[in-house]
């Protein structure tokens, strides 16, 4: 199995070598940065699959980061988790806001951050090429066929139900802001109020008893592995 690539920015080099520590016994290829413009000139170069980025940096602040690295094509897909000992409210929200999949509080015990490191980049959703299904748990997810399972339950949903939790269950931990639903969901050709998601996630969660569907208000929603 390729070796899982993660990059580290942060400032303090007391954390760095502890999370390059503990990551690389887990068996991760570790790479550092001590700021937001070395860090985005590494995730150029090696193209990790999952960025831990602080928020308060020299040269460049972690918001800053974030909105950049999300706007190179290559890394649009990659994994990015604030971890920060800012734990305001306000921070999460700039921090989704920006583009990030998680935001972890850095009182986080080393060995609680390589689980949630380990679930976001080993459980999220394993996708097959040719068979375009999804599979999270004992959720099951038949692009072809239009067929939703969960625990062995066979479940029909309509055409726009099936196409959010699709979109939903393709990159787990992703924040998918509401416009991008509507986009990718509905289109841009055509009008819809503005309760359709929430009605449409109301639905999947009551269906499917999906709870792992977040909704992170004024922002928008991500199902959590």
């Amino acid at each position: 199995m390729k070796q899982k690539k993660i990059l580290l920015i942060d400032d303090e080099q007391d954390i760095l070598e502890i999370l390059s520590y503990n990551l690389e016994k887990e068996g991760y290829d570790v790479s550092t940065a001590l700021n937001g413009i070395e860090g985005i000139e590494k995730a150029r170069e090696i193209f990790p699959d999952l960025i831990l980025l602080d928020v308060m940096m020299p040269e460049k602040d972690g918001i800053e980061t974030c909105q950049d690295l999300r706007k190179i094509k290559e890394l649009q897909q990659t994994l990015i988790v604030f971890l920060s000992a800012r734990s305001e409210e306000f921070s999460q929200l700039a921090g989704f806001q920006a583009g990030a999949n998680d935001y972890i509080v850095k009182i986080i015990k080393p060995k609680i951050l390589i689980s949630k490191v380990n679930a976001l980049l080993q459980l999220t959703s394993r996708v097959s090429d040719s068979s375009k299904n999804i599979e999270i748990g004992d959720l099951i997810i038949d692009k072809n066929n239009f067929r939703v399972s969960k625990a062995g339950q066979q479940f029909l949903l309509p055409k726009k139900e099936f196409d959010l939790l699709y979109l939903l269950a393709s990159n787990t931990d992703k924040v998918f802001k509401r416009e991008e639903i509507l986009e990718k969901v509905w289109g841009n050709d055509v009008i819809v109020g503005e309760r359709t998601i929430d009605v449409h996630i109301r639905r999947l969660r009551e269906k499917l008893g999906l709870r792992t569907i977040q909704t992170l208000k004024g922002i928008g929603y991500k199902l959590v592995v």
